[in-house]
């Protein structure tokens, strides 16, 4: 089975259980969010005995289930130093997303498609906890421990030019996650840095810290100087990554809505997938995974259940967009 640069149309536990074990290097997607949108496909069938889409179940812990069982198959499939990244958003109880209020919003730039029967099936079940966030990326997280997975960061994605909400009783949500899993204790992992602070550039040139006391920022005065000096003559390439990155949506003028930019999972993808490896996106929709893996010089692999938007993305990727 040939396993790099392709996209496999199908539902994305059975076509991952044709991959062999440990044979990719790192896992980065983004699923489909729970009750948010129809993505108008076959129904998938379910070991549980459900049929339809992921996140179209009727309640969230069946939906979070679900996504666990294919993670379950990534698992299997990634090499024992890997790694495994996923980003998932929260959503609400009662929105009472329906025909009505569907029809309201429904407009040229709209993503509701003509046809909006679809609407109160993924509605059905966000009653239960009516107004009350539903923490389904932590349940997610809790489940994915549960079945062996380390958790090593949960990044915030803080997302500076988010879309502004109508609400009045709550503050606007400007963030989503992502959770950084690992296959196993030890794991392929190149360290990424940022720039260092000005704040601390000039405490260096300053001599400021150095008789702080026992320590300074971690370190024993006695070898505060040896550092100050390798930060001034640029030896060190920085500090240590942080977990919140500020990063702007991006607009993508295909027919896909569901694109994360591809600055959040750069990365990821530099610090878990050495060059020559394979990236896997078992949810690769409009093709995003694969542009940033060829620009990094990283193989890919994709797994798109609806044929559509395969097509979407390898036209995209041919054009290196």
């Amino acid at each position: 089975m040939d396993l790099k640069n392709k996209i496999f149309t199908g539902h994305a536990l059975e076509i991952l259980k044709e991959i062999p074990d440990c044979s990719v290097n790192m896992c980065i997607t983004s699923p489909p969010y729970w009750c948010l949108r129809d993505y108008n496909t076959n129904p998938a069938k379910w070991n549980d005995g459900w049929e339809g889409e992921l996140g179209a179940e009727p309640n969230f812990e069946q939906y979070i289930n679900h996504l666990c069982d294919i993670f379950d198959e990534v698992k299997r499939v990634l090499k024992d130093d890997g790694s495994c990244w996923v980003n998932i958003g929260d959503t609400y109880g009662g929105s009472c997303l329906g025909i009505t209020s569907g029809g309201k919003v429904k407009g040229k730039t709209s993503f509701l498609p003509d046809n909006l029967d679809y609407l109160p099936r993924v509605a059905h079940a966000r009653g239960k906890h009516s107004k009350s966030l539903l923490l389904i990326p932590f349940r997610f997280a809790v489940e994915m421990m549960n079945r062996g997975w380390t958790v090593r960061n949960v990044i915030i994605w803080h997302k500076p030019n988010a879309t502004p909400a109508s609400v009045k009783d709550r503050f606007t949500v400007d963030f989503e996650y992502l959770f950084f899993f690992t296959k196993k204790k030890k794991y392929y992992f190149e360290q990424q840095f940022e720039p260092i602070k000005d704040s601390t550039i000039r405490r260096c040139k300053t001599g400021c810290g150095i008789n702080k006391g026992a320590n300074y920022c971690g370190l024993k005065k006695e070898n505060f100087e040896k550092v100050q000096q390798k930060i001034l003559d640029g030896t060190i390439k920085g500090r240590n990554k942080r977990t919140v990155w500020q990063i702007s949506t991006k607009g993508y003028k295909g027919t896909h809505f569901a694109t994360y930019p591809q600055d959040l999972i750069d990365t990821p993808i530099k610090a878990c997938c050495p060059e020559g490896g394979i990236v896997l996106d078992p949810f690769i929709g409009s093709g995003t995974t694969a542009v940033v893996a060829e620009k990094l010089k990283r193989n890919w692999l994709g797994i798109e259940l609806n044929p559509e938007y395969t097509q979407l993305a390898e036209e995209r990727i041919n054009a290196k967009s």
